[in-house]
């Protein structure tokens, strides 16, 4: 299946990006259970198919119960150096079960022990304890946490602002469409 005409886009964008941690930031928006609108900066984790990427979160944390009562979503990913500006909607994919365990086990594995270490501290929101245990590293070997889930999205549409150049260029590609390139005012 060859890969949707976004794709080469994002990634040189995020290669102009260069060794920056930032290349790999995006936000992620749901909403919430009270009906508001929640923005939260999440890691990309890879992608799973040419219009579906992994997120990783904490099943404690809000954003797993929202995705599950709203599965849409719409990812934002800021891209300075390139001036780009990519907003991904879609919504969270429920994979088979077993499909589902391999796939978190194999992130899982993929992760550092600092960056494992997040789902060894407490419930994030929850009130803070001085006294609770915040691992700064969970080392190989470390089971696979209950709380680790994988979030995995199918992206519908893509839109891309560019904001080189006057006027600035704007860009949409829709899933439903084939995935063909409209250009839109900026």
């Amino acid at each position: 299946m060859s890969l949707p005409p976004w794709r080469p886009l994002l990634r040189g964008a995020r290669q102009r990006e260069g060794r920056s941690p930032q290349a790999r930031w995006l936000q992620l928006a749901t909403l919430g259970g009270d009906g508001a609108p929640r923005v939260r900066t999440l890691v990309f984790r890879g992608w799973a198919g040419p219009a579906e990427l992994d997120l990783l979160t904490d099943s404690r944390s809000g954003k797993a119960s929202e995705l599950i009562a709203e599965p849409r979503l719409e990812l934002c990913w800021l891209l300075p150096k390139a001036r780009s500006q990519f907003r991904l909607r879609g919504r969270r994919f429920e994979l088979p079960p077993e499909e589902e365990q391999n796939a978190r086990e194999q992130h899982w594995q993929q992760l550092n022990p600092g960056a494992r270490a997040l789902w060894g501290w407490p419930e994030p929101g929850a009130p803070f304890d001085a006294s609770a245990a915040f691992p700064s590293e969970l080392p190989e070997g470390t089971p696979l946490p209950a709380c680790f889930t994988l979030l995995r999205i199918a992206v519908a549409q893509v839109e891309l602002l560019e904001l080189t150049g006057h006027p600035h260029q704007r860009r949409r590609w829709r899933a439903e469409q084939n995935w063909a390139e409209e250009r839109l005012n900026p």
